[in-house]
């Protein structure tokens, strides 16, 4: 069972303190906006423990910084959902659906009556970019941008019915996952702003990307079964059974490679940081924000494992909600 498998994040840390707060605002929150409803849907969502992901991947925030951070996890995942059902299967409609949500990144109010997505997500952007450096909210609108506009892509997959080779998997997956928002978020909740020099140096970068494709990598082990009955292809597991015709278990010890070798990566580079900020000529502040930025990444590596390893969604989804159905109870997302 892929549940089982154990992988290796050296980045501990505790949880946020203020994680039984989050829980009882986010689930106000995620009601108050419509993305759940009453009943087995309550239930269901309520499974998931998204404060839970928040309060471990970001546990130097607490009040409204942890609950911006609970309340993206939550639109990230019902989202998600909404795609496992016929929008999924049809990419013309997905990306018109998502055009909508692209036009708020970029400044548009949700048109009238709109669907509980579209205005969850404008109180998000909202929210996050009150107060952010002009910087932030570029970089960031184009994270969305991409987040967005891959699900089309995620369709394609399926209607292909194979799954695509290594560079193609790489680049829908990096979209659908979200990849960099995480650490976006990381960086408002602690209040920092990174110096661009030293954000796109190639350490961050190479770091930036080893830690976000870690954590989709160990998520594509422990959903596998759950995407796999749903004819999902974009999974690291089935990309890897499917180029290099590799068994299950072949694919599954590949997989914990590819993940090891990140990790390694990671270390490797974060110890070259304070050597590249001094010659950068950063302040001291700068400096402290870029050791802050390093353990942003740590933190949402080990976070998300340590929630993805307890939450229902992945050990019991199957269980919850028939394959032949849509994967979700209420349906959120129009147009």
């Amino acid at each position: 069972m892929p549940q089982d498998i154990e992988f290796h994040l050296p980045f501990p840390s505790p949880p946020s303190p203020d994680l039984e707060g989050a829980r009882q605002r986010n689930l106000a929150w995620v009601q108050g906006m419509g993305l759940v409803g009453e009943g087995r849907s309550l239930e269901w969502y309520a499974s998931w423990d998204m404060p839970l992901l928040a309060a471990h991947g970001f546990p130097y925030a607490q009040g409204p910084a942890l609950d911006l951070c609970a309340d993206a996890m939550a639109f990230f995942f019902v989202f998600d959902d909404q795609f496992d059902g016929p929008l999924g299967l049809d990419p013309a409609r997905a990306a018109t659906v998502c055009r909508q949500l692209i036009d708020i990144v970029h400044g548009a109010a949700p048109v009238a009556r709109a669907d509980a997505c579209s205005v969850a997500f404008a109180d998000l952007w909202a929210r996050s970019r009150d107060g952010a450096h002009p910087g932030w909210v570029a970089r960031t609108a184009h994270e969305w941008e991409y987040y967005f506009a891959t699900q089309a892509h995620e369709a394609i997959g399926r209607l292909r019915g194979t799954p695509a080779d290594m560079e193609t998997y790489l680049q829908v997956r990096r979209g659908i996952a979200g990849t960099d928002l995480p650490l976006s978020l990381g960086e408002r909740a602690v209040g920092i702003t990174i110096p661009a020099a030293a954000f796109h140096s190639p350490q961050l970068r190479i770091m930036r990307q080893a830690s976000t494709e870690v954590t989709f990598m160990c998520n594509d082990v422990y959903s596998l079964e759950k995407e796999e009955a749903r004819g999902d292809m974009d999974n690291l597991v089935l990309v890897l059974e499917h180029n290099r015709q590799y068994r299950r278990d072949e694919a599954i010890s590949a997989a914990r490679r590819e993940v090891d070798g990140r990790v390694e990566r990671f270390q490797e580079l974060a110890r070259q940081v304070p050597a590249m900020c001094l010659q950068l000529g950063l302040t001291d502040p700068e400096r402290t924000a870029v050791a802050t930025y390093v353990e942003i990444m740590g933190a949402w590596m080990s976070g998300y494992h340590a929630w993805q390893t307890q939450t229902r969604r992945y050990t019991s989804a199957l269980q919850v909600i028939p394959t032949p159905g849509p994967g979700y109870f209420d349906e959120v997302l129009g147009g």
